[in-house]
């Protein structure tokens, strides 16, 4: 359901909320556009490669679980990205039935030429754990308090403009 009450005057505390959301999409927009510019490849991509870089090789099921992504997601990225020669994947020696996946040689360039930005970053800049827990707190309360609810955790419930319900759709199928 789309909230429709509108507020004709926000809050000093919710404008301050709002230009500090609204400087980091813009960074991150900046960033994912300097990304496929220069390299061709997605910021979802460049930060599959730095953690695969972590080690010498995963395995396709550790790997999932370290990542937040849908399995046939992760799975399409890394075929992108072997595609592109950034990544190998070879069956694993003590069970042919899983997967490993590794950095190529032509990966660590990529990463070697890229600014490490962007959430992967935390992976290995040292930041003190308070405020790393207010960042978690804060990106949870965006989620929740922009009603982003419905679009996260489960890919297959993401919503297109054709599946949203807006007081016009919902009167037309009332209709119906």
């Amino acid at each position: 359901m789309i909230h429709t009450k509108s507020v004709s005057s926000p809050t000093p505390a919710a404008v301050q909320a709002i230009r500090a959301w609204y400087r980091l999409d813009r960074a991150l927009a900046a960033v994912r556009a300097y990304l496929r510019q220069t390299t061709g490849a997605t910021g979802e991509q460049v930060a599959i490669c730095r953690i695969v870089a972590e080690r010498d090789a995963w395995a396709m099921s550790e790997l999932r679980q370290r990542l937040t992504m849908h399995p046939a997601t992760l799975g399409q990225a890394i075929a992108r990205l072997e595609g592109r020669g950034l990544v190998q994947t070879a069956p694993d020696e003590s069970d042919g039935r899983r997967r490993r996946v590794a950095i190529t040689r032509a990966g660590r360039d990529l990463l070697e030429a890229l600014p490490l930005v962007g959430p992967v970053r935390l992976r290995s800049t040292p930041a003190a754990p308070a405020d790393l827990a207010a960042m978690a707190r804060g990106f949870t309360l965006a989620v929740e308090l922009f009603g982003l609810q419905p679009w996260v955790d489960d890919p297959s419930n993401i919503q297109t403009p054709s599946t949203i319900q807006t007081p016009s759709t919902i009167q037309t199928k009332e209709k119906l």
